[in-house]
């Protein structure tokens, strides 16, 4: 499979199950090239072309031509410079890897991570959160993110995949947003009635299974099995990371019973405990390998050997 097919295809089936739609992702796009004709011509030779046609500004092929014919590739959820000199080694040992495929980002995909957030207003908006609140508790958040990261060394583990080689391509919101709408379908189809019903919906994917026998699986972080779950939102799963604390207050508001998520930090698990919100979280790297599971699913039919590593718990459906 060629790099830039294989590249083609993530973005196709992130732009599927993306919470806003087909026709949401076509706005975004709309807008972005209203954007870069507007620039004058000194700023626009900054602007990522690849914005016009990716929605997904976290979500690149850092390295490698696009005609390369990947046979092999090692995915993981975090490839850093020690995976690079893993593959290195593998390769070494007769492995054959072209292509080395992170979940999380690296390079400019990182430094951009806080322009792909604004689909988390969308999701709130679809669980009842108007609008112009939700995109307002996010925009101090967007920036808190995009200061975060602002001095990260962002370029180390593409450098060492440049020094040695290999093609390296990162696939983010795209696996975040294949889960996120693998969950919202699974948790519309099974309708758990407690809290304890929605740990075992998530007890029967094999990902979250294998992270229970490693003390890191799905866990109630506000709430009791007992408690009855209400309106379950499975709303932590894509967006680049997680949203303002301050949202469980509009989601209370919305009507919203148990939030489901990747992860949470404690002002969000205090937040939930306060507007009497039950909180589940499923687990992060199991959630991303679910993700990238579903993509690594869609490219090993193309005849692409798998290589997991990094914290990626490989299951095939």
């Amino acid at each position: 499979m060629k790099l830039k097919d294989l590249y083609a295809l993530a973005v196709k089936m992130g732009i599927e199950a993306d919470p806003r739609g087909k026709a949401g992702v076509e706005k975004l796009l709309e807008r972005r090239k209203k954007e870069y004709e507007e620039l004058p011509k000194s700023k626009q030779k900054d602007f990522d072309l690849e914005d016009l046609n990716n929605p997904y500004t976290d979500s690149r092929v850092f390295l490698g031509d696009g005609d390369k014919e990947v046979d092999s590739l090692m995915a993981g959820i975090d490839i850093n410079a020690s995976e690079v000199l893993l593959a290195d080694r593998l390769n070494q040992k007769g492995e054959s890897i072209d292509l080395l495929l992170t979940h999380h980002p690296e390079g400019a995909s990182l430094a951009a991570l806080h322009e792909v957030m604004d689909v988390q207003a969308d999701i709130m908006a679809q669980y009842g959160v108007p609008i112009n609140i939700a995109e307002g508790v996010m925009h101090d958040r967007i920036g808190e993110v995009q200061r975060r990261f602002s001095p990260v060394n962002h370029a180390q583990a593409i450098d060492a995949a440049r020094l040695l080689g290999f093609a390296f391509m990162g696939t983010h919101t795209i696996t975040d947003n294949l889960v996120h709408t693998y969950m919202k379908q699974l948790f519309e189809k099974e309708k758990p009635e407690t809290v304890g019903e929605v740990l075992a919906v998530l007890h029967k994917e094999p990902e979250y299974i294998e992270a229970t026998k490693g003390k890191a699986g799905p866990m109630i972080f506000a709430g009791t099995e007992h408690n009855r779950a209400g309106k379950v939102a499975p709303i932590e799963f894509t967006g680049g990371t997680e949203a303002s604390h301050i949202i469980y207050e509009k989601l209370a508001m919305a009507g919203i019973g148990t939030v489901i998520g990747m992860h949470a930090g404690e002002e969000h698990r205090k937040e939930a405990i306060k507007h009497h919100i039950n909180l589940v979280i499923a687990g992060h790297m199991s959630s991303d390998s679910l993700g990238m599971n579903l993509l690594l699913d869609a490219i090993e039919k193309n005849g692409v050997k798998i290589i997991p590593s990094s914290g990626l718990i490989r299951a095939t459906r």
